[in-house]
């Protein structure tokens, strides 16, 4: 299939523009991509998608405005191309067509995706749009990070059902010859032809239990056919699922009967359908299956400048780096230019002059910075009661620099999830400014909860409340953990430590020093209000992103990629909306925002 190409001459008689644009307000979306649309999705964009010989494909912007239409209005395929034909805006959009400007059918939207997912750049759509917000000025170097639950398009699934449904696929999967081997083992009157739920007895226990050891030892069989043989892909993938959904809900009883396990897997599979899909939480109270849809937020302009699709079962900071991935590269290409010149400051003999290197506060495994104290003696006292020793620079540089950070300096701001001691450090090496809230350590009973304990890491030891003090023993991954054991036994404070026999024991991690510091860090009155007044600028994002149920808070589509291609063409939508309502416009000398 070639290129197509989109019209150029509209017919004065019946074009969409005399009717839409009296009607249509210039800061919509409709407005926006009227104007502007040629420059932002151009048919040569698309190119590489194509051949140079077949027939023409339906011009690609055409097909761009048509996809971003669709996200932005929460439509399905079939109500897009339905919306194409008979709502003037979208042709309106689309350049000003013509009212009678032929439509196509909603398959051309399938084979759009399919061909932008196998290219090199499958999200160029979103990228497009968030290029020129940074042309016109409105990404800057602050980032508000969050994530929101995306609930998947399929059903969850029960044991039995999984492991049925799994026989099946690898029968599907395997050709001609291979399933008549593996049909040749199957023990249970069963055929695997249709779906469902296995038929059996639900009410009576024996007749379930019996169920479900047949259904086992039919999978079990079927595994052991394809033992250290190669088969292709499809056939590996089945087999890699079912031996999943075997392992993760099945045990094994001193007479060798299979039963369902009494317990939950780690990293469960919950569909055969779609077996990326995950039970998630994104409180301890609310539960949910499908996805986690990350974002990142720049907080001043509310432009979305990074997206990411993970598990729904995964944590928040997992996402965390991907999302920032323009904020690191940057800064570490500064960080490269530094040290090179920073090279020639060296003295003779490999003496540096730096006395922040030779004190160790800027040794990135204390977790201290080299920015100055804060002049805040109440705010640095309390501080210092919970930062082990060898923080409490850090945290005091931290609190003095909120109100006089420079301007173009890197700044991330998130909620306790983002709050990792793995992240704190990863911002600290990459000097991103940390606004990242860290959970307080909380003790069971109102007792006494870890930061009343003074940590020194420089000693390795802990100090407990009532001035008792055990050494912290490492692991092999530099973790460690003081037990107080025999000192508890007459400590008068004992009833509001702990309850447990052996005394008392602290963990420390090794990020240990990081919390810490971003616990002391955010008791500032500065950094609260900055936080405040900065971070919940995602939650509304949030809104305009899932306004809609269906491809929104809900996934159309099924797997990890294409539910994040998917959310990614949203955010472009939501984006060019924002985009709309700044009044961004291209001029001669590039993309500008209308003033305030």
């Amino acid at each position: 299939m070639t290129l197509g190409r989109t019209p150029r001459q509209a017919d004065l008689f019946r074009s969409t523009v005399g009717f839409c644009e009296p009607r249509v307000a210039p800061g919509s979306i409709y407005g926006l991509l009227h104007r502007e649309c040629e420059r932002l999705f151009p048919d040569g964009m698309f190119a590489d998608l194509f051949t140079d010989v077949g027939r023409r494909s339906v011009p690609p912007m055409i097909v761009a405005v048509v996809m971003v239409l669709q996200r932005i209005e929460g439509c399905s395929d079939r109500e897009a191309v339905d919306r194409f034909w008979f709502d003037a805006r979208w042709k309106y959009a689309a350049g000003g067509l013509d009212f009678d400007y032929p439509g196509f059918v909603h398959t051309v939207l399938v084979d759009m995706r399919a061909r932008l997912a196998a290219s090199a750049a499958p999200n160029r759509i979103f990228d497009a749009v968030l290029e020129v917000a940074g042309a016109a000025g409105l990404v800057g170097r602050k980032r508000v990070l969050d994530s929101t639950p995306i609930y998947d398009a399929v059903a969850t699934m029960d044991t039995v059902t999984l492991i049925r449904s799994a026989i099946r696929g690898l029968l599907n999967a395997a050709d001609v010859g291979l399933a008549c081997a593996l049909r040749a083992v199957l023990a249970r009157d069963d055929d695997y032809l249709s779906a469902g739920k296995p038929v059996c007895d639900y009410d009576d226990p024996d007749a379930r239990a019996a169920m479900v050891d047949a259904l086992a030892r039919d999978g079990a069989a079927l595994l052991a056919v394809l033992d250290g043989r190669e088969w292709d892909e499809a056939v590996d993938r089945a087999g890699a699922l079912l031996a999943t959904v075997l392992g993760q809900d099945l045990d094994r009883d001193e007479a060798g009967v299979f039963r369902i396990a009494r317990r939950v897997a780690r990293d469960r599979v919950i569909s055969t359908v779609d077996p990326e899909t995950r039970h998630g939480h994104k409180t301890a109270a609310r539960g949910f299956d499908g996805y986690k849809g990350h974002i990142g937020v720049d907080p001043d302009s509310e432009i979305i400048t990074a997206t990411v699709v993970g598990a729904g079962n995964a944590g928040d900071a997992a996402a965390a780096e991907e999302l920032i991935g323009d904020l690191l590269s940057e800064d570490t290409e500064t960080a490269t230019g530094a040290a090179q010149a920073d090279a020639g400051d060296d003295l003779p003999g490999g003496h540096t002059t730096d006395a922040a290197v030779q004190s160790g506060v800027g040794d990135p495994d204390s977790g201290a910075g080299s920015a100055e104290c804060s002049d805040d003696a109440g705010a640095r006292a309390d501080a210092d009661d919970d930062l082990p020793r060898g923080h409490a620079a850090a945290a005091d540089a931290d609190s003095a620099g909120v109100a006089g950070e420079a301007a173009d300096r890197a700044c991330v701001y998130g909620d306790n999830a983002y709050g990792t001691g793995e992240f704190h450090d990863r911002l600290d090496r990459a000097g991103i400014v940390d606004k990242c809230k860290t959970q307080q350590p909380v003790a069971a009973g109102g007792r006494f909860a870890k930061d009343r304990f003074d940590i020194d890491l420089n000693a390795d030891t802990v100090r407990c409340p009532a001035g008792n003090t055990a050494p912290i023993v490492r692991d092999k991954h530099s973790a460690g953990t003081a037990a107080f054991g025999a000192l508890c036994a007459g400590c008068p404070l004992r009833e509001q430590c702990t309850t447990a026999r052996a005394g008392r024991t602290i963990s420390v991690g090794i990020h240990e020093g990081a919390l810490a510091a971003a616990r002391a860090r955010q008791r500032h009155p500065d950094w609260i209000a900055d936080y405040r007044a900065t971070r919940p600028k995602v939650e509304r994002k949030f809104g305009h992103l899932m306004r809609r149920r269906h491809g929104g808070r809900r996934a159309r589509v099924r797997g990890t990629t294409k539910i994040g291609a998917d959310f990614a063409l949203l955010a472009a939508a939501v984006n060019l909306a924002r985009l709309a309502m700044l009044g961004v416009a291209s001029t001669g000398a590039g993309w500008v925002a209308a003033a305030a």
